[in-house]
C-alpha cells in the first residue's frame, strides 16, 4: 500500500479572531477546529500526520499531546508554500495531502476521492462551485477543459471574475512532485509570500495534468477567520446533526435549538425540548423525554426517564424510568437505580440512589448510598466534608429522612428507620427506630411581642 502523509497547516495567529488562543484551537461542537480536521484525516489511515505550527506553538503540543502527529515549525509566516515546505524533511515516498487547521468540516469521502486521481503524472485540486466567488482565487481552465493555474481576484481580469468554481487550497500530489516544485516557488508577489497555489501552473506547464474534484458540499471547505463565521459554522454543523438525529427517529421540538458537542446516541421514542446541550458522550434509552434548557454531560439515562427543564446531569447513569428535575443537579458519581426520583433543586454527587428511592426537592446527597425504596425530605443535607475529607451516608432499604435533617457522616441509617424533621444525626440508627435530636420545644404564655420605641 502507498505511502500517504497529511500535512495540515495551523500556524496561523488568526487576529481577526480577537483572542489570545490560536485560532486552531478555538472549539466547534465542543471540539478544537484542527480537531476536526485530524479526526478526517486519521480516518484515512495515513502513514504519518504531520501539523505544522507557529503562533501558539506550545499550546498547540499541549491540546494534541498524545495524538499519533508530528510538528513542524514555521517560524516566520511566509505563505502557504513555505509553511508545507516546513515539514517536508518528514515526508516519505508516497502521496501528500495538504490540508489547513481552520476548515473543519472538510469530509474523508471527499478527501479520498481527491486522493485517488493522484499517481505520477496527475495531481489532485479541490474546488468549489460559488453563487457569489467574491475573495475566493478562480480556477483557470484552457480550452481542453484542463485546470491550469489559479488566479487571485485582485490579478483577475473580468472574464476571469466571472468564473464561479473556486480554489480551496486543499490539494494532493506525490511527495517526488511536491518536493520538485516546492524549490520552484517564488515570493514575487504583493505579500511578499510563497503561496502553495502557484504549484498548479508548476504542474501544468511541465505536463503534469491538474485533476480537480468537488466537496458535496460548500461548507466543507468554508474556513473560519472571524467570530461571525464560527458562529455561521457552528449552526450549520448543528443543523447537520440535528438533521441526522430525525432521521433516526429522534423528535426535536426545534432542530435550529440543539447543541450537540461530543456524541449523542438515542433510543426509540426520544424526545429532546428546545435549548438543550449534550456534552461528551451520551446516550439516551428509548422514551427518554429531555426537558426544555437541560444540559447533560458524558451520561446515560435508561429508559422512559423524563429530565425536566433545567436540569443538569454530569457523569451520571440512570438505570430507567427515572424522574429528574426541573432545576436539578446531578454530579458526577450519581447512580439511578430504576424508579429513582430527583426532584426539584435537588443537587447529588457520588451518589447511589436505590430502586424507587426519592429525593423530591431542596436538598443535597454527597457521598452516599441509598438502598431501595428510601424517601429523603425536603432541605435534608448529608454533611459529608469535614473540612479536609469526604465521609459516607449510607441509608439502607426503606428509611424515612424527615425534612430539614442534617445527616453528619460517617453515618448509617439502617433499615425501616424514620429521622424526625429537623434532626442533626451524629450517630448511627439503628433499623425500624425514630430517631430525634433536636433541641425541646418550649412555650412562654402569654408572650407579648416587642413594640418599637416612640421618639
Amino acid at each position: 500500500m502507498q505511502e500517504l502523509d497529511i500535512v495540515i497547516l495551523a500556524a496561523g495567529k488568526g487576529s481577526r479572531m480577537r483572542s489570545q488562543t490560536p485560532k486552531v484551537l478555538h472549539t466547534l461542537a465542543g471540539k478544537p477546529l484542527v480537531q476536526h480536521v485530524l479526526d478526517s484525516a486519521f480516518a484515512l489511515s495515513p502513514t504519518r500526520t504531520h501539523v505544522v505550527i507557529g503562533h501558539g506553538a506550545d499550546q498547540l503540543r499541549d491540546a494534541l499531546e498524545g495524538q499519533n502527529v508530528s510538528f513542524a515549525v514555521q517560524a516566520e509566516q511566509k505563505g502557504t508554500g513555505h509553511a508545507v515546505a516546513q515539514a517536508q524533511s518528514q515526508w516519505g515516498s508516497g502521496k501528500v495531502l495538504v490540508l489547513y487547521g481552520d476548515v473543519p468540516l472538510i469530509q474523508t469521502d471527499t478527501l479520498r476521492a481527491l486522493l485517488d486521481q493522484v499517481d505520477d503524472t496527475h495531481m489532485g485540486l479541490l474546488t468549489v462551485t460559488l453563487s457569489d466567488p467574491t475573495g475566493y482565487g478562480r480556477i483557470k481552465r484552457n480550452e481542453q477543459g484542463e485546470a491550469v493555474a489559479i488566479v487571485e481576484q485582485k490579478d483577475a481580469s473580468r472574464d476571469e471574475l466571472a468564473i464561479t468554481e473556486c480554489n480551496t487550497g486543499i490539494m494532493a500530489m506525490t511527495s517526488e512532485q511536491l518536493s520538485r516544485w516546492l524549490p520552484k516557488l517564488s515570493d514575487q508577489n504583493a505579500q511578499g509570500e510563497y503561496y502553495l497555489t502557484d504549484v498548479i501552473e508548476l504542474a501544468s506547464n511541465e505536463g503534469t495534468r491538474v485533476c480537480t474534484a468537488q466537496p458535496q458540499s460548500a461548507l466543507e471547505v468554508e474556513g473560519i477567520n472571524n467570530r461571525a463565521q464560527m458562529a455561521r459554522l457552528e449552526r450549520a454543523y448543528q443543523s447537520q446533526l440535528a438533521e441526522a438525529l430525525m432521521e433516526q427517529g429522534v423528535a426535536l421540538a426545534d432542530p435550529a435549538r440543539l447543541d450537540v458537542r461530543g456524541s449523542l446516541t438515542c433510543g426509540e421514542d426520544v424526545f429532546i425540548d428546545v435549548g438543550c446541550v449534550f456534552e461528551g458522550k451520551v446516550r439516551l434509552e428509548k422514551g427518554v423525554r429531555v426537558g426544555p434548557y437541560s444540559v447533560i454531560k458524558n451520561s446515560t439515562l435508561g429508559p422512559d426517564s423524563t429530565i425536566d427543564s433545567h436540569s443538569v446531569v454530569e457523569d451520571t447513569v440512570g438505570a430507567g424510568d427515572n424522574q429528574i428535575g426541573p432545576f436539578a443537579r446531578l454530579r458526577p458519581g450519581t447512580r439511578l437505580a430504576r424508579g429513582a426520583k430527583i426532584g426539584n433543586f435537588v443537587e447529588t454527587k457520588n451518589a447511589e440512589v436505590g430502586e424507587g428511592s426519592k429525593i423530591n426537592h431542596l436538598s443535597y446527597v454527597g457521598d452516599a448510598r441509598l438502598g431501595r425504596g428510601v424517601n429523603v425530605g425536603a432541605g435534608v443535607i448529608t454533611c459529608n466534608y469535614d473540612g479536609a475529607n469526604k465521609h459516607q451516608t449510607v441509608i439502607e432499604d426503606d428509611a424515612f429522612i424527615g425534612s430539614n435533617s442534617a445527616l453528619v457522616a460517617p453515618v448509617l441509617i439502617g433499615a425501616g428507620a424514620t429521622v424526625g424533621a429537623g434532626s442533626t444525626v451524629t450517630r448511627d440508627v439503628d433499623g425500624h427506630s425514630l430517631a430525634l435530636a433536636r433541641s425541646q420545644q418550649t412555650q412562654k404564655t402569654p408572650w407579648s411581642r416587642p413594640a418599637k420605641k416612640t421618639s
